[in-house]
């Protein structure tokens, strides 16, 4: 068994500290463990739903040397040594709340290829993703995209900037309210974020072009 404990308010608050030591210290202390907890629990689901082997990453901010994180992430990928080009699944926190995504972004080499194939199944993303998740076109930044406020042309064009814009970057998922998070518990977040990796699966079946 897995040792989540859900987080808190002292894990969400650890991007107001203040300097990047201050800030990395507490990350490592507080956050950085769950993360790795959160890690080795949902490694075998993803694989088992991908058929991908799945390896895990947490975020080290190693190249920081000014700026403390604004957020924190564990990532997982089908690659031992490293998942940002490529497809990938992510669980982290911001301030505000916690985010669970399938994410492309701008270091995947392959992003006008997946892009494409995004594109021929959009009247099918369009219909099935349900109303209350989210799109981001940046995954530096907090702000997303509700599916239910968007049109099918919101997607398309979502999907072209995509494929044409080096930074362009695609992630879709689900965002839960810090507040939400802490009444939730671990095993309340546990079966969600099991919920939502399953439903954006086929996203990443459609990325790496598996049947």
């Amino acid at each position: 068994m897995v040792d989540f404990k859900g987080f808190t308010n002292e894990d969400f608050d650890v991007f107001l500290i203040d300097g990047l030591e201050a800030r990395m210290e507490a990350l490592k202390e507080t956050i950085r463990p769950k993360l790795e907890n959160l890690g080795e629990y949902f490694a075998p689901t993803l694989s088992q739903i991908t058929g991908d082997e799945m390896f895990v990453h947490v975020a080290k901010h190693a190249r920081r040397t000014i700026n403390p994180p604004k957020d924190t992430w564990v990532a997982f990928a089908n690659n031992s040594r490293g998942y940002k080009m490529l497809p990938h699944f992510q669980i982290g926190l911001w301030n505000t709340h916690l985010f669970i995504w399938f994410a492309v972004i701008y270091e995947a080499p392959q992003k006008e290829v997946i892009g494409a194939r995004l594109v021929k199944k959009i009247n099918k993303l369009f219909k099935e993703t349900p109303k209350d998740y989210v799109w981001s076109g940046d995954h530096m930044k907090p702000d997303v995209f509700i599916h239910g406020d968007m049109t099918k042309k919101d997607l398309q064009s979502l999907f072209d900037r995509f494929q044409n814009i080096k930074k362009a970057e695609l992630l879709c998922g689900y965002t839960i309210g810090r507040e939400t998070v802490i009444e939730m518990g671990a095993d309340g977040l546990l079966q969600k974020i099991d919920e939502v990796f399953n439903q954006v699966t086929p996203l990443y079946k459609i990325a790496q072009n598996i049947k």
